[in-house]
C-alpha cells in the first residue's frame, strides 16, 4: 500500500476592504463572531487536523492577525508567511514554508465556507492526477465579446473556477519557479503554462468569495445555517 503523501494548505489573504467599503481588511471583518480569515482556517482544520497550515497575509496585517487570534481565542496551529506583492508573489512564499514533497491546497482566504467533502474530493483527485481544481458550471447565460459587440456561446462549455485547488508539491513548486505573466490569474493557469494538465472537480455554490457588501449578507446567511 502507498504511503499517504503529507498534506499542506496555503491559505492566501491579501486582500483590503477597498470594495467592502470598509477600513477593515476584508479577511479580518467578522461574519458569525469571528474574522472570515478564521472560518477558512478551521475548513480544513475540520477536513484533516493533521493538515499543515500556511497563511499568507500581507507582511503589515501580521501583528494584527496575531492580536485578532489572542482576541478570538483561536487556537488552530498554523504557520503564518509575509506575502508579496502579488498573488503570484504571495503563493510562491508559501511554497518556501513546504518541506519536500506532498499535496497542496491552495485557497482563497475570503472563502470561508468551503465545505470538507470538497476539500476532501480535491485531494483524492490530486493525490491520482496530480492536480485538482474546484470548479462549478454557471447558472447564467454566457456571451462571448468580439470586435463587433458580443455572441452567446453554450455555458455547458464552461466552468466557474473555485479555490482550493490542489497539486502535487513538486508539480506546484517547479510551476512557480518561472517568472510572473499577466496571464496568471490563478494557479491552475500557472501549473498549465508548464504544459501540465489540469484535473476538475465539482464544486459547491455556497464556497462563495467575499468581495463585496453584498457577499456579506449570504455569508451572513450561509452562517446561520
Amino acid at each position: 500500500m502507498a504511503q499517504q503523501l503529507p498534506e499542506y494548505a496555503i491559505i492566501v489573504a491579501g486582500g483590503s476592504g477597498s470594495r467592502m467599503q470598509q477600513d477593515v481588511p476584508k479577511q479580518f471583518i467578522p461574519v458569525a463572531g469571528k474574522p472570515i480569515l478564521m472560518h477558512a482556517i478551521e475548513r480544513f482544520y475540520n477536513y484533516n487536523p493533521g493538515i499543515r497550515l500556511i497563511v499568507v497575509l500581507p507582511k503589515e496585517q501580521l501583528t494584527t492577525w496575531r492580536e485578532l487570534c489572542q482576541k478570538y481565542n483561536f487556537t488552530v496551529f498554523h504557520m503564518t508567511v509575509p506575502g508579496g506583492a502579488t498573488r503570484f508573489g504571495s503563493v510562491k512564499n508559501g511554497l518556501g514554508a513546504v518541506m519536500g514533497d506532498g499535496l497542496i491546497a491552495v485557497h482563497d482566504g475570503v472563502r470561508p465556507f468551503v465545505e470538507t467533502e470538497t476539500i476532501k474530493a480535491a485531494f483524492e483527485a490530486a493525490a491520482a492526477n496530480g492536480s485538482a481544481v474546484v470548479a462549478v458550471s454557471s447558472k447564467d447565460s454566457i456571451r462571448e465579446l468580439t470586435a463587433d459587440g458580443s455572441i452567446a456561446v453554450p455555458r455547458t462549455n464552461y466552468k466557474l473556477v473555485q479555490t482550493p485547488q490542489v497539486f502535487r508539491a513538486t508539480i506546484l513548486k517547479q510551476a512557480y519557479e518561472q517568472p510572473e505573466q499577466e496571464s496568471f490569474t490563478d494557479d491552475a493557469s500557472v501549473v498549465e503554462s508548464t504544459g501540465k494538465s489540469i484535473t476538475l472537480v465539482e464544486g459547491s455554490y455556497r464556497n462563495i468569495k467575499i468581495t463585496t457588501p453584498e457577499d456579506l449578507i449570504l455569508a451572513e446567511a450561509f452562517a446561520k445555517k
